[in-house]
């Protein structure tokens, strides 16, 4: 069944948002509830009753912020484009977004749907450089399939439902990753926590951090001969992370002592990102790596021993990244040092050989938690596709009849 199309702006109010000036003490905190992009995002799902600012009246009286009656459509227009609510209350919504108030033909749920099913084309559809935005006229235009009001109702029922199936099964994979990440983790750090027969020491015994260099940005590129490594290049878990296209590369002279070799161990010492702070990774064979600053690389003391699996796992344990944690500096941006690093009070077996068998336990065990969450990531892709697919049906007009079948 083909349905036929109108577009937006003739079935539904576009309405435009606006933000009280923030100097003026009486436009805020007087109970209108008030959305953005940022609450939109942090919401678990579609539907909103409350915000993290409310305006006051007179507030929303002087500003370009207008009130949209409940069971409208909220749509984030920029930073990012795609963002989606239905208000359970009167609300009004800042520059960031444009509300649609369904005409009596238009049910607010199936249009919700429509532009989730529509979130690359509306994207396509912004304009800008800095960052793109959705204008009101654009969102005029585009087409929505438009059925009778009860068979809107109706495709919205079978989604509903879908979803709801979608979504418990996505929630149950995400638990599953939770709980195999949780349990992976409680298992190395008994492993190293060892038995009666493990030694304590700091970790400057086995080790000193060196730092990084500072490369000249006027030699950054996308091309160069050498990888110039980042923070960017971490797993917050630990491990290489290869960035492809937007890898940082160097084409310019290179300081002797900063070219790295395979195998070594480095430590990113700025939390650019949540837990990062103390993340290790292994360099790998291949290109050539360059010892960027914000890096600490370990270097073994050649009197203690060492096994760099061991040390790498130790880098990823609770205690180690709790104490990094703890002990950095910085407010926005959080740091550690050698010596902070190199002060930590590490357990320890006391031959390279023990400790290549515990780094090799852990790593079998990490073989099999990431197989394990393969699956569970694999799953969690499916069902967006499947979310995604039955999107498209319901707007093709394809869930009329048999609406789950294949």
């Amino acid at each position: 069944m083909t349905f036929p199309t109108a577009a937006l702006g003739s079935i539904a109010k576009i309405v435009n948002g606006g933000t009280p000036d923030t100097k003026v003490g009486t436009y805020w905190d007087g109970g209108i509830a008030w959305l953005t992009p940022k609450d939109m995002g942090k919401s678990t799902g579609f539907r909103m009753r409350q915000t993290s600012r409310t305006i006051s009246q007179v507030g929303l009286d002087n500003c370009s912020a207008r009130l949209v009656p409940p069971r409208s459509v909220i749509l984030s227009t920029r930073a990012p484009i795609g963002h989606l609510a239905i208000n359970d209350v009167d609300m009004a919504f800042n520059q960031g977004c444009r509300g649609l108030v369904p005409s009596e033909i238009l049910d607010a749920t199936f249009l919700m749907y429509f532009l989730q099913a529509n979130i690359g084309l509306l994207n396509d559809l912004g304009t800008g450089t800095t960052f793109k935005e959705l204008s009101a006229s654009a969102l005029a235009q585009v087409r929505i399939p438009l059925p009778t009001l009860a068979e809107q109702q109706r495709i919205v029922a079978i989604l509903d439902e879908a979803f709801d199936g979608i979504a418990e099964g996505a929630a149950s994979a995400r638990q599953a990753i939770l709980t195999a990440t949780e349990l992976f983790s409680s298992v190395r750090d008994r492993l190293l926590r060892g038995g009666d027969d493990w030694k304590t020491s700091p970790l400057g015994k086995f080790f000193w951090v060196k730092h990084g260099f500072a490369f000249e940005s006027q030699y950054f590129s996308l091309d160069g001969e050498h990888v110039l490594l980042t923070p960017g290049n971490f797993y917050e878990r630990g491990g290489f992370r290869n960035r492809g296209e937007e890898q940082k590369r160097y084409s310019g002279p290179i300081p002797s002592g900063f070219t790295l070799e395979p195998g070594a161990l480095l430590v990113a010492m700025t939390e650019q990102a949540a837990g990062l702070l103390g993340s290790p990774l292994i360099v790998p064979d291949g290109d050539v790596y360059l010892h960027n600053q914000r890096l600490g690389l370990i270097q073994p003391a050649s009197d203690a021993p060492w096994d760099t699996r061991f040390f790498f796992h130790l880098f990823n344990s609770g205690p180690l990244r709790r104490y990094l944690h703890d002990s950095a500096t910085g407010t926005k941006v959080r740091h550690t040092s050698p010596r902070k690093i190199e002060g930590f009070e590490a357990r320890y077996p006391q031959t390279r050989e023990e400790q290549a068998a515990v780094g090799a336990r852990i790593d079998a065990i990490a073989q099999v938690t990431d197989a394990l969450l393969a699956i569970q990531r694999r799953k969690l892709a499916a069902l967006a596709e499947l979310k995604q697919s039955l999107l498209a049906r319901a707007f093709s007009g394809e869930l009329t009849r048999e609406p789950l079948a294949a």
